[in-house]
């Protein structure tokens, strides 16, 4: 967990605002035994999960791919190939939805603007020293023109089907 208590308290303000806002039908399936807080998703989004990352073309077509995410300081981090078609959407088009599914397990579901961080963002270094630590290797070595991208979220849900179950590391 990296994230500072102001940061906690700031992803729990975004994370009741977005549930208080939400469809009847979604408060159905996220009850208060099923829904995930702050402190919960710090919990149990540690490590590299693997995200569902939807984009929309020039001619408004939704697009979704698949990157590694780490879940920073309440945000959803992510590197991509600058030639990558998701790179010159997120460019054009920076609104992004990112989700997190391990099967009925856990889901978490963020809409937001992703913002491109390059080596002159002062948050640069931690997420390279992340990233880095997690892969043996700097991502900004696997090619040419690498990007970092970080989804500053406006609206996110977390869900835990078994919401004790996964806190204690099972299911």
């Amino acid at each position: 967990m990296k994230e500072t208590s102001d940061e906690v308290t700031e992803l729990q303000r975004l994370l009741d605002a977005a549930y208080d806002r939400s469809t009847e039908h979604l408060r159905n399936i996220i009850t208060g035994a099923r829904k995930l807080d702050a402190q919960d998703l710090t919990k149990v989004l540690t490590g590299m999960r693997t995200l569902n990352l939807a984009t929309v073309t020039a001619g408004g077509e939704p697009r979704i791919s698949a990157v590694d995410g780490h879940f920073l300081h309440g945000r959803w981090v992510f590197t991509t190939s600058g030639t990558a078609a998701k790179a010159r959407h997120l460019r054009a088009r920076p609104a992004a939805s990112i989700s997190y599914v391990d099967g009925e397990r856990i889901g978490v579901f963020s809409h937001g603007q992703v913002e491109f961080l390059d080596e002159n963002h002062p948050d640069f270094a931690e997420i390279e020293e992340h990233l880095t630590s997690h892969y043996g290797s700097s991502p900004s070595s696997w090619g040419e023109e690498i990007v970092y991208c970080r989804l500053r979220p406006s609206w996110m849900v977390g869900y835990a089907f078994d919401k004790t179950a996964v806190l204690a590391g099972k299911g």
